[in-house]
């Protein structure tokens, strides 16, 4: 009798995190849906009369690099055709195993270049600094090994300019890119990070470093991962700008101001989240020590990059990403709740914490529970089957919207054959794959609570859509 009331009460704590989390996600999507309208408006007016083109700040483009040397030619080349006034390339060789540095090399005809070089953040040695005789804003740090964090602190040791871009070494940038991800800079004094939006290049064609085609995958894992994509950027991030709320810049590709990286003390190489740790810092530093700032999210799909196409490697990123959740909001939870903490105190974090960081265990508590019951018989047929169309159609009903909201929007897959892919993956998702990365974001948050050590691995790169020319 008590086992069976417990079971009863546990299937409606369930229910209500089910709901609360899923009406979440609504609001947020309501919050993007605004944001996103707003932001075409504001760029269709922008393109109409470009008043500050010419006048954009110059920016440090950073690229660690590790055991990159199937993709970083290509990277950098993408990069170096932006359409942007005055910018430098800073690659960071971060002890590279293979042949990174001589792809770098041989495609860029670097030089060993005598310069002084400030730490102004503690860095792993550096050997050598080189300079390209062909592009004369290309530079390349090698250094020892120190991870990724490391790697982005030597970068900003090294950046000339006051505003320094992240950019995975494995990506692929729009030639407008830097453009739009910098103009909340101009229009905000107060702004110290954006983030832009990143997409699956899997399936596309990239020819000598240019974007030729937008396609989707044509594996299975990746067109999950396409979806998702939609979902946590369309409006994950989007939802939370308005209310200065984001709490992540992906490390794949983020704008911020250089002094105040520098003033926050750089990127931390304790975590292997570095990229949302240092933007929940940056909301904890400013909000606490009373200072105005903004951190905004640029919906633009501006930046392309690979996606695991093996389970072994989904796998380890994910769990990896779940550990870096964790580590991030412990290590600022200072911030929440507090009085001066604002949206991303009263909100953002705390809605991270119960439905993020402890999901993974609240859902597979929650599923291992009903299974049980309804295999003992504490739980009807009925009840089960509602409990499971509830999940799967919230589920479903949130990666719907996201694609229409993009269809409505960017419409980047223009072809019908495309869409329908897209609507037929965004059910398909709630049905083993969405449920697949619970259990490994279950796996990362074991790591970080029995204190497994993880480090800034390599992603095995296929390059399959990078075309010679």
């Amino acid at each position: 009798m008590i086992l069976e009331q417990a079971i009863v009460v546990a299937q409606w704590v369930f229910f209500a995190y089910l709901v609360g989390l899923n009406t979440g996600f609504l609001l947020l999507n309501v919050s993007a849906f605004f944001a996103v309208r707003r932001y075409l408006t504001d760029r269709v007016l922008e393109d109409l009369l470009p008043i500050v083109s010419g006048m954009e700040p110059p920016v440090s483009v950073i690229v660690p690099a590790y055991n990159e040397e199937n993709t970083i030619a290509t990277s950098v080349r993408s990069m170096l055709q932006l359409e942007y006034p005055e910018f430098e390339i800073v690659v960071v060789n971060d002890g590279s195993r293979d042949g990174t540095l001589e792809a770098l090399r041989r495609e860029f005809a670097l030089i060993p270049f005598p310069e002084a070089y400030r730490r102004r953040l503690p860095v792993r040695p550096v050997r050598g600094i080189y300079r390209s005789l062909r592009h004369a804003n290309l530079r390349v740090i090698d250094k020892e090994n120190g991870g990724k964090a490391d790697a982005l602190n030597a970068g900003i040791n090294a950046a000339r300019y006051p505003l320094v871009c992240a950019v995975d070494a494995d990506s692929i940038l729009e030639r407008r890119s830097l453009r739009r991800v910098v103009a909340p800079f101009l229009h905000d004094p107060r702004m110290i990070a954006t983030g832009g939006t990143v997409r699956v290049a899997n399936g596309c064609v990239v020819r000598g470093g240019f974007l030729e085609e937008v396609a989707l995958p044509r594996r299975l894992l990746p067109l999950f991962q396409v979806v998702e994509y939609l979902r946590a950027f369309l409006f994950g991030r989007a939802g939370w700008s308005p209310l200065n709320a984001v709490l992540i810049v992906s490390g794949a590709f983020g704008v911020f101001r250089r002094e105040a990286v520098v003033a926050a003390g750089g990127y931390r190489t304790d975590t292997v989240g570095e990229d949302m740790e240092l933007v929940v810092r940056l909301h904890r530093l400013h909000r606490l020590a009373g200072r105005p700032y903004r951190i905004a999210f640029v919906p633009e799909p501006i930046c392309w990059t690979e996606a695991p196409e093996s389970l072994r490697v989904l796998r380890a990123q994910r769990a990896r990403w779940q550990r870096g959740l964790a580590e991030s909001l412990t290590m600022n939870l200072a911030l929440a709740l507090h009085p001066s903490g604002g949206a991303p105190g009263w909100l953002a974090i705390p809605f991270a914490v119960l439905f993020e960081w402890l999901g993974p265990l609240v859902e597979v508590c929650g599923y291992g529970l009903l299974v049980a019951g309804f295999a003992v018989g504490l739980i009807s047929v009925e009840a089960f089957a509602g409990f499971m169309i509830l999940a799967v159609g919230l589920g479903v009903a949130l990666s719907a919207s996201a694609l229409l909201l993009e269809e409505m929007s960017f419409h980047v897959y223009k072809r019908p054959r495309e869409l329908a892919v897209l609507a037929i993956f965004a059910v398909l998702e709630n049905l083993g794959y969405r449920q697949l990365l619970t259990l490994w974001r279950l796996e990362g948050l074991a790591h970080w609570a029995f204190g497994v050590r993880v480090r800034w691995g390599e992603m095995r790169r296929t390059a399959s859509w990078q075309k010679a020319f």
